[in-house]
């Protein structure tokens, strides 16, 4: 189904999926900047119980994508996958609009999340890939931006869904305005859907072949109905710790097992750029247990040991809310994205590219500052409450790692793998995320606080002592990336030789 203009529809296409991406992402962060405080706070859960079970989720939610694309691929097309996975959320993020107290309606409405996300996440992103196949000019760039498209919606609701828990509980009492902030994530969809049907026009010829045919019903049905299956069974997960625990490590495990397999059996020929993806598969695995602290314990660090007023040279600007903070780990990307752009362009016209292994240890060494001027802390506290200022510079080392390795991985996983294996290889990256996702909450809860302590001179260095340790562990990584510098580059050498390609992209997807 060509179009007779394609450079107009290659950017009406784009734009199209650019802004329903935003507004899920806005609906994404806003529940996630809330969601731990929610379990804790308002439903009493002790931190251990909130971050495991935040983390559970959290898994689930990277799990799915890898059943999602290949629903959008076979079954229903991806662009109705698409549509029905934001439709989806859209109902997910509603049922927490519910305001009710019941444990088991949370879990529910988190499983509705969890389908909804595997359904919409990789379909929109392989919408990008199909707007743009055979230009691999413009691919890069292309996903670049669509990489703003998280951090743009995720900054808004970051910022937005905190301020309106706040002013609704002020106001209104009852608790209603973390349901209130809920309920707004689940605006952002019908937005985002709205648009999109006012645009879709300009979709109309990308798409797998499965988008080509009329809705087959008994298919629809299918999907739907072992959705409803995966609401209950992701549900179950999320009330049985043990369960969650035992679905993570098979999990890890089949991930394990699937590399071993293709490079057991693959061509000789693959086998390098097969290992290469492994080892930074494996690199990527524990950056995203320093990334799931932002959600868990830098979270909760930031409600008891943050001093939410917000100072310049003395003067008192305005005071954050402790959910808000995490809105500075997208804001930094927009400040550090178009400087290490220029960097890697400037490197590459030197004939210096920075291969991706180096660009892994440079992640994990700026992760470990992070962590380090975390752990700082107490040396800028005032009564345990510590200077809104450590939160701004231990995001933005944070940030930076996080470009360095997070939004080069589905990059690698393309470049390092054979074509006929992509899919299924990307499938098993998300569900590796997954469980370092789940990871992440185990070790956020070596700062769980007992529910009797609530004075911040107590609660510091218990979080301080966390932060240090991550800090050594971010150390730790860096230098076994640094260590391993010489097998990838002995790797990735005759993997080009193999294939004759380019150099990587510089900022690859989003996660």
């Amino acid at each position: 189904m060509a179009n007779q203009n394609p450079a107009v529809s290659q950017t009406k296409s784009f734009s199209t999926v650019f802004l329903i991406e935003m507004w899920e992402r806005f609906g994404y962060y806003g529940m996630q900047a809330l969601i731990v405080y929610y379990m804790v706070q308002r439903l009493g859960f002790p931190d251990e119980q909130a971050n495991l079970v935040w983390s559970a989720a959290a898994a689930l939610i990277y799990v799915a994508p890898a059943i999602g694309g290949w629903v959008g691929d076979k079954i229903l097309g991806t662009r109705r996958t698409m549509l029905l996975g934001a439709a989806i959320l859209a109902v997910g993020y509603a049922l927490m609009a519910v305001p009710t107290e019941s444990v088991s309606f949370l879990y529910f409405a988190l499983g509705v999340i969890v389908v909804g996300n595997g359904l919409f996440k990789p379909n929109a992103g392989n919408l990008v890939r199909k707007i743009y196949e055979g230009d691999d000019s413009k691919i890069d760039s292309a996903f670049t931006i669509y990489y703003m498209a998280v951090n743009i919606g995720s900054t808004f609701s970051m910022l937005l869904t905190p301020w309106i828990k706040d002013y609704v509980n002020l106001h209104y009492g009852n608790e209603l305005g973390w349901h209130a902030a809920f309920a707004v994530c689940s605006f952002g969809l019908v937005v985002g859907l709205a648009n999109y049907m006012v645009m879709r026009h300009t979709l109309g010829h990308v798409g797998s072949p499965p988008d080509e045919k009329p809705v087959h019903m008994g298919k629809l049905l299918a999907v739907l109905g072992v959705g409803v299956l995966t609401v209950f069974a992701s549900a179950y997960v999320l009330a049985h710790e043990e369960v969650a625990r035992i679905f993570v490590y098979v999990a890890a495990a089949v991930v394990l097992g699937i590399f071993v397999w293709l490079i057991g059996t693959s061509e000789r020929s693959e086998r390098a750029g097969l290992i290469a993806a492994l080892v930074l598969t494996v690199q990527t695995v524990f950056f995203f247990i320093f990334y799931q602290q932002m959600s868990t314990s830098l979270n909760l660090f930031a409600l008891r040991n943050v001093n939410p007023s917000f100072d310049v040279f003395g003067f008192h600007l305005w005071n954050w809310a402790p959910a808000q903070f995490q809105s500075f780990n997208p804001i930094w990307i927009f400040i550090l994205s178009p400087i290490l752009a220029l960097i890697y362009n400037a490197a590459g016209r030197g004939g210096k590219d920075i291969s991706i292994a180096t660009k892994f240890a440079l992640g994990f060494a700026a992760v470990a500052l992070g962590f380090f001027i975390y752990s700082w802390a107490a040396h800028f506290a005032v009564d345990g409450k510590t200077s809104s200022w450590v939160m701004v510079w231990g995001y933005g080392a944070s940030s930076l790692g996080e470009l360095l390795v997070s939004g080069l991985g589905l990059a690698m996983i393309a470049r390092y793998v054979p074509e006929r294996m992509g899919g299924f290889m990307m499938g098993a990256y998300y569900v590796a995320s997954g469980v370092s996702q789940y990871l992440g909450g185990i070790v956020a809860n070596f700062a769980s606080i007992p529910q009797n302590i609530t004075d911040p001179l107590q609660t510091m260095p218990i979080y301080t002592s966390l932060f240090s340790k991550l800090g050594w562990a971010g150390v730790a990584c860096t230098v076994i990336a640094l260590t391993v510098l010489p097998l990838m580059r002995k790797l990735s050498a005759q993997h080009h030789a193999h294939n004759n390609q380019a150099p990587l992209p510089t900022i690859g997807s989003e996660q």
